[in-house]
């Protein structure tokens, strides 16, 4: 890919925190870490998240608990359960590390008890990079974002980086901006001082 800008055998907390500080972001890649900057960005600006009619009633019909923290290793595991995926062991000890700091972050939602879906993603600042999602019940990746769009809106991030634009997204309101743009945006949200929890 165009936008791999560095590439390395292993990594650790202290080198993703960098990394997002810099506009990069890892994905594991076989035996290698890929480092990544785009240069088109994908973001939700948080005044501009989505809510279709039938995620509206979703939310309103509320079938479901969203909690902040209270598995974030299941989450990274939920998203790590696909046929192609870029998180493996490196990455989940890293974000783990991450966790563990006060830096990293899920967001569940439960349904009947069970893990339905969920989010994870760093914060630094008010930006918050989002890394992953995931549902097994119908729409709680959805209702997953839209929580964690209302959590930043009250708690004063201004970023919202989703990496890269897809279909799904876009529906939701993301849009992409190019890397100068975006680096302007994201040195601005890490000179704020947000709290996640």
């Amino acid at each position: 890919m165009i936008d791999i800008v560095r590439v390395t055998r292993d990594l650790d907390a202290e080198m993703v925190e960098q990394a997002y500080r810099a506009g990069r972001f890892p994905m594991a890649s076989g035996r290698v870490i890929t480092w990544h900057q785009p240069p088109e960005r994908g973001v939700i600006p948080l005044d501009g998240f989505r809510v279709s009619a039938s995620l509206a009633r979703t939310l309103r019909q509320a079938r479901f608990r969203v909690s902040v923290n209270e598995d974030f290793t299941g989450v990274m595991r939920a998203c790590a359960h696909r046929d192609e995926t870029w998180i493996d062991g490196r990455i989940l000890r890293a974000y783990w590390d991450l966790h563990r700091a006060g830096k990293a972050h899920s967001l569940e939602v439960w349904v009947n008890g069970a893990l339905a879906g969920g989010v994870y993603g760093v914060a630094l600042g008010g930006a918050f990079f989002a890394e992953s999602k995931f549902h097994r019940v119908r729409d709680m990746s959805k209702v997953a974002l839209a929580h964690l769009v209302e959590r930043l809106r009250d708690r004063g991030f201004t970023l919202l980086d989703v990496q890269y634009l897809t279909d799904h997204l876009a529906r939701l309101g993301a849009v992409e901006i190019p890397r100068t743009a975006y680096e302007e945006r994201l040195r601005a949200a890490l000179a704020i001082e947000a709290r996640f929890v």
